[in-house]
């Protein structure tokens, strides 16, 4: 055997070797080429995509879109929903370039859509026109294509960019099923759901309840002036506001807005350098608002409005003392509970269906109707109803004010309950050979006659002689401050604290020194109500203040607000403001006193404390009658003080407490003067005799 047979072959060592060198060099080549087009790819980011991904990098932003939240609800003392949202499905688009892309009309030189996108816009116009035909409500006016284009808002002329347009509202179940379906056909549009307020159709306290309106409307309240201030720099999108939002904009709405509203839910949307959305990032869902339960019972209320009506139409066809009321057009009441301060009832008559405040647009013809009585008259005098010669509803007090003057003579000690006065039907005051003559209504001489008396007969010259012309001799300029103290103690003159919107002090007539002639003249007719013009409210109040002997208590229009689970979130309870301290024999002289004649309540099965008034008002060059009247009941066990002004209506006694009974029956019936709603008592006679007659047939 050969030695050489034993040994490795040269010839294949070295085709080993060739290999080797082959694999390290393709390894080599391979990592050169990998790295070169590596630095090839960073040159070309660096200097040929790198300014325009900056820029893309710089511009891209992402903004919050809000969502409003279903606004909660106010419900009347019973449940009954006085004001509620319903949901509604809308639907939106989120424009995109392709519908907006302008360019420079060098004939007319203004920015114009492009060909391409003013195609598009018109093509998705139409295609929605038809959609709209072809499967909305067949009750409800169609959109025509202009009308959805002006939604479109392709200009930006109402809103930026890249917020979300809403085409329409209230979709009907076929149109959301069709969106649905299609929603690749119809890219940037998409169904919301959103909600529309409603309000009670038979109109219940609807000046107090309140209206809404579009919050890009609504910045010249304050109360929206302050949130635009507060959410400039807010970092949480949930506060933000939507232009097409709607807001409270008077009575309770204004008043609990921001327990109302809930809290907004937010669409993140990230926009590129020309301000258009690119997509949607994230979707935060809005929070229903809370409710808020008033006091307001719908049944006493709607009997109180109805009772207005009928009193102002009875005056137009029935003579009081040989004379028609045609110019009684107008009339407020208000009714509130002695012991806990509850507003049962607030009615500002002629009132209207809130509703019509739910659109975005107002008809003018509408509003033209409502411009005069669309405020609350019981706390104010703006927009809240006009007599046929101009009156608004803060008329003079009239002899309402006398059970208040008889506490202030009492008090000052200008005559004891025991002091006897002669009442000769005229007084006198001013300069002597200067004197001006005051006179008791129709010219009535009364006599003899204690305080109480005084308030019971309504005599004008016991007041004169003994509060007006001593405040003046005891204080001289100065007794126009004592008489003004005196007033707002008992709330008049002052805020009632109820927190509604627009809610005024009243009209104080006693410091016009240049129409009055002097500080006495002002004193003299200031103590039998010729002086100070006040709201309903700040009557009802007052009469409360005298049920309660001195205790002047918060008008109480919320009982509760609850979260949307119906968890209790705030109970309202009674408030004193003040407290006036008189003598206890000071006020049971004075509840003796309000005793006034009135033939509506002959029948009244409960003895009750009243004081007619009849205030005169000069008109369009005539003194005008003002019917006045304000009770509580029962007399030693108050429970309920009513307030009602009847302007032009004449005697406070034909005119105002025909008012009042019905409110006082209506009260009586639903929770009972004496504490037993007669309502149960009349069920529970029904149901004994039924179980009878069922006897008596088997």
């Amino acid at each position: 055997m050969s030695l050489f047979g034993k040994q490795g072959s040269p010839s294949d060592e070295s085709n080993s070797k060739s290999s080797m060198g082959l694999r390290i060099n393709i390894f080599f080549f391979s990592t050169f080429v990998i790295f070169c087009v590596i630095i090839v790819r960073l040159a070309v980011l660096q200097f040929v995509e790198g300014p325009t991904l900056s820029e893309v990098e710089t511009n891209r932003e992402v903004k919050n879109v809000p969502l409003a939240a279903m606004r909660g609800v106010i419900f009347a003392d019973g449940g009954e929903k006085l004001a509620y949202s319903t949901p509604v499905q809308s639907l939106y688009i989120t424009l995109t370039k392709d519908y907006t892309a302008k360019e420079l009309n060098k004939e007319t030189g203004k920015t114009v859509l492009k060909p391409e996108a003013q195609a598009k816009s018109d093509a998705l116009a139409a295609n929605l026109t038809a959609a709209f035909n072809t499967y909305g409500a067949a009750d409800e006016v169609k959109m025509t294509k202009e009308e959805v284009i002006e939604a479109m808002d392709l200009y930006f002329k109402k809103f930026q960019g890249y917020t979300p347009r809403r085409i329409k509202i209230d979709l009907s179940q076929k149109e959301v099923a069709f969106f649905m379906e299609h929603k690749n056909d119809y890219p940037g549009l998409e169904v919301v759901e959103e909600s529309v307020r409603h309000y009670d159709k038979d109109t219940v306290a609807v000046q107090t309840v309140g209206y809404i309106k579009l919050y890009k409307y609504s910045n010249s309240l304050a109360i929206y002036q302050n949130i635009i201030n507060a959410t400039k720099n807010t970092p949480d999108p949930g506060l933000t506001y939507k232009d097409d939002e709607f807001v409270g904009f008077d009575g309770l709405e204004l008043q609990y807005q921001r327990e109302l509203r809930g809290q907004n839910g937010y669409q993140e949307i990230s926009i590129n350098a020309q301000n258009m959305a690119e997509k949607i990032e994230k979707v935060v869902p809005p929070t229903k608002g809370n409710d808020i339960w008033t006091s307001i019972n719908k049944n006493v209320q709607l009997k109180t409005e109805q009772a207005i009506t009928d009193q102002i139409n009875w005056l137009h066809k029935n003579p009081v003392l040989g004379k028609l009321h045609p110019d009684a057009l107008t009339g407020y009441a208000v009714a509130m509970e002695v012991d806990t301060g509850k507003i049962i009832a607030m009615a500002s008559m002629p009132d209207y269906d809130t509703n019509v405040f739910t659109t975005e647009r107002l008809d003018p013809e509408v509003w033209s109707k409502i411009i005069n009585n669309y405020q609350n008259g019981t706390i104010n005098s703006i927009s809240s109803g006009r007599s046929g010669n101009n009156l608004d509803s803060t008329v003079f007090l009239g002899s309402t004010i006398k059970p208040l003057s008889v506490l202030i003579g009492l008090n000052e000690g200008f005559f004891s309950t025991s002091y006897v006065y002669q009442d000769k039907g005229i007084a006198y005051f001013g300069k002597a050979g200067h004197e001006t003559s005051v006179r008791n209504a129709s010219s009535h001489v009364y006599g003899s006659m204690d305080p109480s008396k005084a308030i019971e007969k309504s005599s004008n010259v016991f007041m004169v002689d003994k509060v007006g012309k001593n405040l003046y001799l005891k204080y001289q300029d100065k007794g126009l401050d004592v008489w003004d103290n005196y007033m707002k103690q008992f709330g008049l003159g002052v805020l009632t604290e109820s927190g509604l919107p627009g809610e005024q002090k009243g009209k104080v007539n006693y410091y016009d020194k240049e129409s009055n002639g002097s500080t006495q003249a002002a004193l003299v007719y200031a103590s039998f109500g010729q002086q100070g013009g006040y709201t309903a409210l700040q009557l009802a109040q007052y009469a409360s203040t005298l049920a309660n002997e001195g205790e002047r208590i918060k008008p109480q229009l919320i009982s509760k607000i609850t979260d949307p689970s119906g968890n209790v979130v705030k109970k309202f309870s009674r408030e004193v403001l003040n407290k006036v301290e008189f003598d206890q024999a000071y006020w049971d002289e004075i509840k003796r006193g309000m005793n006034s004649e009135v033939s509506s309540f002959n029948d009244f099965p409960y003895d009750f404390a009243r004081k007619t008034g009849t205030s005169q008002q000069v008109a369009k060059g005539k003194v005008r009658d003002n019917g006045v009247f304000i009770a509580y009941a029962p007399r030693n066990n108050p429970k309920l003080a009513v307030a009602v002004i009847i302007p032009e209506g004449g005697f406070g006694s034909s005119s105002a407490a025909p008012v009042a009974r019905k409110i006082f029956d209506a009260y009586d019936w639903e929770y009972g003067l004496d504490g037993v709603p007669k309502k149960s008592l009349q069920s529970a006679t029904s149901t004994t005799d039924d179980t009878t007659n069922k006897t008596a047939t088997q």
